[in-house]
């Protein structure tokens, strides 16, 4: 909508919420013939479909191709493909033949393989982000700025003004999105307090709330759903470059990145010219710890938060020759802390079985509604992403069930980011989940496919990675079996999973054990397990059994018999006692 104030800033567009997503969308421009050739009607329908065919987007019955279009908007505006500037442009270094096409900072996302090497990458993207910008077509009367070193600052004034750098989900909204460095810092900061202490006081929060939201979108003239939709678009990106971690529906700095933050903000910065800006922009930003004395500082500051977790490191003084050998030890150092905060992480999950319980409940409803919980928190599916979540909420399941023989981040093969949630869902040819226990291996696949298509999507490529693990384990002599979990099991699905026969490359045929689940039984199977206090993974290998006791029946009674084995078996453990369980 048309506005005389101040538009708010944007990192990207509400298409591509999720920054993650844009490095599968240059994988599969990497692989097509339409790479440099993105424009037109006929260019966004194809580039539409090619993110259909990959996966990445969802076709339905959708045929605009605005898809195609913003996809295409957000790797331009991040310099992961060369832009197509304004008519006229002189920019030394700029060519229209190169338009399109994959940029080195786009090549560099590509190759990243872990997520720090991909938060380093949007991490110099967001860096050498500025608005307004050459391909900015609205006219400013704003001097050119980094919004996200403009945020790390109000942060790191919070932090001097309160004791803490957190920056609540409602202050992005209503304060910072709408705000530019031509407010002084310590006013904007002024304002998010007042707005704080408000609703500190208000009697009616959610009442608070509605008004203060409803002031917004009359001053801006914005919707109020807008303003939430740009917030949390902005806190996505902001995530991204793994400087920041998650405070409730807010952000917090990383306390590990904390010094990393502060070399950014003492960095005199300004945008001097456009052929500084285009070659930051398509190049990646320089950092600093691309300078031997900070990226060491930075590496004396991870040496410290190891020590303090009981990690004494012999090889601290590596060669320090050169800024990249540094930064290697760097990435070294960090992948060690990270290693150790997801196995405290996965220790704290026991503990967390109610705030899991929700996470069930909620993904298996659709729509999917929040859920508050008992700290008054909520939880909410993002937009576009519940089979990440899917696959993730089960990997916390098993970790709260615990006695596996591989560490948590064996036992998935997606991706997380610092705050430990999913970053996509695990690459195919594989299982998303494999857990091992002592006497026997797990692999649990999921989806939310429905319908007879989830015997087409799922049914082969289930058996093929049960049949995999089953002779990887060969030698073990370890029983493996399959769980599919689902909202719905198609009898087809079903079908195949109870015959559950594969052949092997040389036509020895095996009975593969894959038990279809719904997520509502598997619910209920685990809050038994926890609110009875009778936690043990030989439940989960006895459940099984029972439920593949019945596959002789066709698929429609196996369905029914599974479902009565399930509530059938919860009733048992519900009458069991501690002593019992002893």
């Amino acid at each position: 909508m048309a506005t005389n104030k101040t538009p708010p800033w944007m990192f990207g567009n509400t298409t591509v919420r999720s920054p993650f997503r844009l490095r599968d969308g240059l994988l599969a421009i990497s692989q097509s013939p339409i790479q440099g050739n993105l424009r037109g009607t006929e260019r966004d329908k194809e580039f539409r479909e090619l993110l259909g065919e990959h996966g990445i987007v969802s076709l339905g019955t959708d045929e605009t191709n605005s898809v195609g279009r913003k996809w295409r908007a957000a790797l331009e505006k991040h310099g992961f493909i060369y832009p197509n500037l304004p008519a006229n442009t002189q920019i030394e270094g700029y060519s229209v033949e190169r338009v399109d096409t994959i940029t080195p900072s786009g090549w560099r996302l590509i190759s990243a393989e872990s997520v720090p090497a991909i938060q380093e990458c949007f991490l110099r993207a967001l860096l050498s982000f500025w608005v307004p910008n050459t391909l900015e077509k609205r006219r400013s009367l704003v001097k050119p700025f980094s919004p996200l070193r403009f945020c790390l600052s109000i942060m790191l004034e919070l932090e001097r003004n309160c004791g803490s750098n957190v920056v609540h989900f409602n202050e992005m909204a209503l304060v910072i999105q709408f705000s530019n460095p031509s407010t002084p810092t310590i006013e904007l900061v002024k304002r998010i307090l007042s707005l704080r202490k408000g609703r500190e006081q208000a009697s009616n929060k959610r009442s608070y709330d509605a008004d203060t939201y409803a002031d917004a979108a009359s001053m801006y003239s914005y919707e109020v759903q807008t303003l939430n939709d740009y917030a949390d678009l902005n806190i996505r990106y902001l995530k991204a470059t793994g400087l920041l971690v998650s405070r409730g529906r807010g952000i917090a700095i990383s306390e590990g990145k904390h010094l990393f933050v502060e070399k950014i903000c003492n960095e005199s910065v300004a945008l001097v010219d456009n052929t500084r800006w285009l070659k930051d922009l398509v190049e990646g930003s320089s950092l600093p710890t691309d300078n031997i004395e900070v990226a060491s500082d930075v590496v004396d500051d991870l040496v410290k938060q190891l020590k303090n977790k009981g990690v004494e490191l012999k090889d601290r003084e590596k060669s320090r020759v050169s800024a990249s050998e540094v930064n290697l030890l760097r990435y070294d150092l960090e992948e060690k802390l990270f290693e150790i905060n997801e196995r405290e992480y996965a220790k704290r999950q026991a503990l967390q079985w109610r705030e899991i319980s929700s996470w069930l409940q909620l993904l298996s409803t659709n729509p999917y509604r929040a859920i508050s919980l008992d700290d008054g928190e909520k939880i909410v599916v993002p937009q576009g992403e519940a089979p990440a979540y899917f696959e993730w909420i089960i990997w916390r399941s098993f970790l709260a069930i615990n006695k596996l023989v591989l560490g948590p981040g064996e036992c998935r093969r997606f991706k997380i980011d610092q705050d430990f949630l999913p970053v996509g869902t695990a690459p195919g040819n594989g299982p998303d989940l494999i857990f091992e226990f002592d006497d026997f291996v797990l692999v649990v696949e999921v989806t939310l496919t429905s319908s007879s298509r989830q015997e087409a999507v799922e049914g082969e490529p289930v058996r093929r990675h049960v049949a995999t693990v089953v002779d990887n384990y060969h030698a073990s002599n370890k029983q493996v079996y399959g769980l599919f979990l689902t909202n719905n099991v198609d009898s087809n699905t079903a079908e195949t999973f109870r015959l559950g026969t594969w052949y092997r490359a040389d036509d020895s045929r095996m009975t593969l054990s894959i038990v279809p689940l719904k997520l509502s039984e598997f619910k209920s199977f685990f809050d038994t397990l926890f609110e009875k206090e009778v936690v043990e993974c030989e439940r989960v290998r006895e459940l099984i059994e029972r439920c593949i006791g019945g596959r002789e029946e066709e698929a429609p009674a196996w369905k029914s018999y599974i479902s009565n084995t399930i509530y059938g078996y919860v009733s048992e453990l519900k009458l069991l006692t501690k002593v019992d369980n002893v």
